[in-house]
Order: C-alpha cells, then sequence, then structure tokens
C-alpha cells in the first residue's frame, strides 16, 4: 500500500478538512492500487452526508469557539477532530464495499494491539480499547473504488469534544453511555510516552510499504473537487417546514430521522431520511423515489418497493425495516 504526502508547500500550510476528503476523492478517481493518507486538522466537527447539522452539532459553541463544521459525502455518525487527533483513509480498488471496510477497521485494530493494546474493531464502525471508543470509521463508494476514512483518537479535549456535539440520548443508550466522555478512550491514556509523531510513524510503517509525493497539478484538482463543500447548501442542508418525527435507532443499521409530507388523502408528497446510517448508494434515486406518490400504508409501501432491496441502498436496513420506520409514528398533513 502506497502512503501519499502532499507537496512541501502545501504540507507546510494547514489545510481545512475539505482539503482532505477532496485528496481521497482525488486519488480514489483518478489513481490505480491501494492508498493510505493521514492528516491532522484545526478543531472540527465532521458530520454524515446524511445528517441534520442542526440536531448533530452544537452550532453556537462551535462558533464561539472557533470550530469549523464540515459536511462529508459518506454515511455515519458525527465526530470531533483537532490538532491531537489523527485522521485516516484507505482508498482502494473494491466493489464489496462492507468487507473492505470491515477489513480496514480489523487491520487498524490488529495494528494497534502490536502496541500492547486491547483493540477490537466493534459493530459497524468502531475501534474499541477494552469497551471505549478510540476510532470511528466510515465509508464513500465510488465507481470501483472505496475510500474508507476516519479519527484516531491519539489526545483530546473531552470537554470540548462533549460541548461541540449533541448525540442523540437514544444513541448513547444504545452504546450503554451516558456521555460523550464516558465512550472514548485516546491512545495516550494508554501509551503516555509514545508521541504523537511517533505514533503516526508507527501507523505508516505497518500501514503502507512505499511513499508517493502528490504534484501541483493533483493540488489543482482537489481544489477543484474541495470548493463545493464550502457551500452552504451542502453545509447546512434543508429544513422541511412540516412535521419532522422523532430519531429513532435500528440495531445493526443506526439512527434515523425520517421527515414525511403526505397530502390530505394520506399520499406521499415527499419523503427525506436524515441519520447516521452508511448509503451504499443514492438513497433518493435507489430508493425513496419509489415511494413519491404511494399511500402511506404497509401495503403501498411493501407494493412501491417491490423488487427493491433496501439493503443494497442503506447498510444493513431491510424493506420491512423501512416500511416500519416510514408508518411507525402518527403522520402529520400539509
Amino acid at each position: 500500500m502506497i502512503y501519499v504526502e502532499l507537496p512541501p508547500a502545501i504540507a507546510a500550510s494547514q489545510q481545512r478538512l475539505p482539503f482532505y476528503l477532496s485528496m481521497e476523492e482525488h486519488l480514489a478517481r483518478n489513481y490505480g492500487g491501494e492508498y493510505f493518507v493521514m492528516w491532522q486538522v484545526l478543531p472540527t466537527v465532521i458530520y454524515g452526508r446524511n445528517q441534520d447539522v442542526r440536531a448533530e452539532v452544537n452550532i453556537p459553541f462551535c462558533i464561539d469557539n472557533n470550530i469549523q463544521f464540515y459536511r462529508r459525502k459518506s454515511g455515519g455518525g458525527c465526530v470531533y477532530a483537532d490538532r491531537n487527533n489523527i485522521m485516516t483513509a484507505l482508498i482502494s480498488s473494491s466493489t464489496e464495499v462492507e468487507a473492505t471496510f470491515a477489513k480496514y477497521c480489523r487491520r487498524v485494530a490488529a495494528t494497534l494491539r502490536e502496541l500492547g493494546l486491547d483493540a477490537e474493531a466493534n459493530g459497524r464502525n468502531d475501534i474499541v480499547i477494552g469497551s471505549r471508543k478510540v476510532s470511528g470509521n466510515a465509508f464513500h463508494h465510488l465507481p470501483g473504488r472505496s475510500i474508507v476514512h476516519g479519527t484516531m483518537l491519539y489526545d483530546t479535549d473531552p470537554a470540548t469534544m462533549q460541548k461541540a456535539l449533541t448525540p442523540s440520548s437514544e444513541k448513547l443508550a444504545a452504546k450503554g453511555v451516558s456521555s460523550v466522555r464516558s465512550h472514548i478512550t485516546t491512545i495516550r491514556e494508554h501509551l503516555p510516552h509514545l508521541d504523537i509523531e511517533e505514533f503516526k510513524d508507527f501507523l505508516r510503517s505497518r500501514l503502507s510499504d512505499s511513499t508517493m509525493t502528490l504534484t501541483d497539478d493533483d493540488v489543482a484538482e482537489i481544489r477543484r473537487i474541495e470548493a463545493p463543500y464550502h457551500d452552504p447548501a451542502w453545509l447546512y442542508g434543508t429544513t422541511s417546514a412540516q412535521r419532522r418525527h422523532g430519531r429513532v435507532r435500528i440495531e445493526g443499521c443506526g439512527e434515523f430521522s425520517p421527515e414525511i409530507i403526505t397530502d390530505a388523502d394520506g399520499i406521499i408528497k415527499s419523503v427525506k431520511l436524515t441519520g447516521d446510517f452508511f448509503p451504499l448508494a443514492d438513497i433518493d434515486s435507489g430508493l425513496l423515489r419509489h415511494l413519491r406518490g404511494v399511500a402511506l400504508t404497509p401495503e403501498a409501501l411493501a407494493e412501491a418497493l417491490s423488487g427493491i432491496d433496501a439493503g443494497e441502498i442503506i447498510s444493513g436496513l431491510s424493506n420491512e425495516q423501512l416500511i416500519t420506520l416510514l408508518i411507525s409514528d402518527n403522520h402529520g398533513r400539509d
């Protein structure tokens, strides 16, 4: 696997998170083979493609404390990163997204065990030491290529993290914890004499076997990919003025907040899903568009989804679970 470095002038300056996410995408789209990258950012909250920023991020606190926040193109949940947090990514050729995801998490966990840590890949996307999370990961699938990326908590300020994130009580309860602080651990907590640069060198030596430096032309293309990340429409999304469901957690899939608008006859006019689930394909074109114009009843929804496998669109989700999710609350009508 090839470790990717930036040109010295770019590496010496502090880039915002979207630059690095765009670097991953550039590598996936324009280079074959397997690549491993690491970087660090100034304090930043990163939320998943389908999450509602207003529900997941303490926006006033972030603004007051110069904490940036950005939406990524991968699914999954909300994480906090700063200069004591190492961001990692694997770019590879794969059509088996979930297998690639699981393999990467197991490989990182095995690397941590080489340091004597009791590390395991746990659940959908976490790496834990003991029972506490040290790394959270997500994936972004492109045609024939997969990006698995995540955080590695070398050290962090848990008080700032807890104030910047606003996870639901349901999510914390599902993980058996009462707060963000009690749910995490750090490398430094277990290995206080290993500094962050030594730790990065160790990861690089175990997860890559050669090095490639990007060119100025690469950087120019990365800047082009980066621009839409700063668009307010992408950062904030749109919020319906109609009634919104509460959050529902489906074991093995994640957390969902459906928004449904029906007409006076109970026919679906629009439907939207936000949450920390993992999309495997475009949700709207692959799934939700088939529900518009359909009566909001189990029978009509099942017929509309006939021939469609929801699990091929959203990881781990069955058609039956989707239907239950959509009809499990009293629906408002406009």
